[in-house]
């Protein structure tokens, strides 16, 4: 049995310019969807996949995030006053144990592996996830938690892809699969970012979830910065990779939501809408007359 990871590292400082004006004064993992801000549904997944501790890493601007997983002392007490025991419950319930959340600022926005690196102290010298806040997914189990059960399997380091459309492969990073494509689990020989059609290794697109293990941390550390003159996940990744560290890509099963692009994030609400307990009927209807 491989030692599962215990620590998942969900980096959040990011400007979310792709959904402005909105993001100017409000951090867009904390844009709703439907009745709770979208990072509450990676949270929520990384828990239910046996993760222990959360870190964010926070940049300028982001003390909602804080404040938001904290205890909201007068508002609860003022539901309890007023008997509406049912939000006060789903309060205290969405409410993180003390100790499982640490929140750790990125000074300056040197990409999203320098992000990962500066939680190199709390993750230490162990394997663990990375969650990006911009992506939710819907599966049940959560896909993390499906990665957890491949992890079981074959250890080392498993990346979250899902099959797009040929004619799509020039807008994602892919993988380059090593051998057959038989069964969720795909061993990887590499990573391509956007490839043309005609050159694309594979159709299966990375998503926004990984299992690592500490060599790629550690990797970061001298980790020369790439595309876009900032510190990348990717390169490290694939430093690790030439180095002999396994890598395996996983076929989850779901749907995922780029809640980074307007687009997407409409099309989050909507799935969460139509999916809601309290609204579902209500949601439908309003569709229909569209």
């Amino acid at each position: 049995m491989h030692t599962r990871p215990r620590i998942a590292v969900l980096p959040v400082a990011g400007f979310g310019t792709r959904v402005l004006p909105a993001t100017k004064s409000i951090p867009k993992e904390m844009l709703p969807i439907v009745d709770r801000p979208a990072l509450q549904y990676v949270v929520d997944e990384a828990f239910a996949a046996g993760i222990t501790h959360c870190v964010l890493i926070t940049g300028r601007g982001k003390a909602a995030i804080e404040d938001y997983f904290d205890e909201a002392y007068e508002l609860e007490r003022a539901l309890e006053r007023k008997g509406k025991a049912e939000l006060w419950d789903e309060l205290k319930r969405l409410r993180p144990k003390e100790g499982t959340m640490s929140f750790v600022r990125q000074q300056s926005a040197r990409g999203l592996g320098h992000a990962v690196w500066c939680a190199r102290d709390i993750v230490g010298d162990a394997p663990f996830a990375v969650l990006l806040p911009d992506v939710i997914i819907k599966g049940k189990p959560g896909c993390l938690a499906q990665m957890m059960e491949a992890y079981d399997d074959v250890g080392g380091n498993i990346i979250a892809v899902d099959e797009v459309p040929e004619a799509d492969v020039s807008k994602y990073g892919v993988i380059k699969p090593k051998g057959s494509l038989d069964g969720p689990l795909i061993a990887m020989s590499g990573m391509v970012e956007k490839p043309p059609v005609a050159e694309a290794p594979s159709r299966y697109k990375i998503t926004g979830r990984y299992i690592l293990q500490p060599e790629v941390m550690r990797l970061l550390a001298t980790q020369e910065a790439g595309a876009g003159g900032e510190v990348q996940l990717t390169d490290a990744m694939a430093r690790a990779m030439e180095a002999g560290s396994p890598f395996h890509a996983f076929a989850y099963q779901g749907q995922d939501y780029d809640c980074g692009s307007k687009l997407g994030y409409f099309e989050a609400v909507l799935a969460h809408a139509l999916d809601h307990p309290e609204i579902a009927d209500g949601a439908r209807e309003l569709v229909s007359k569209a």
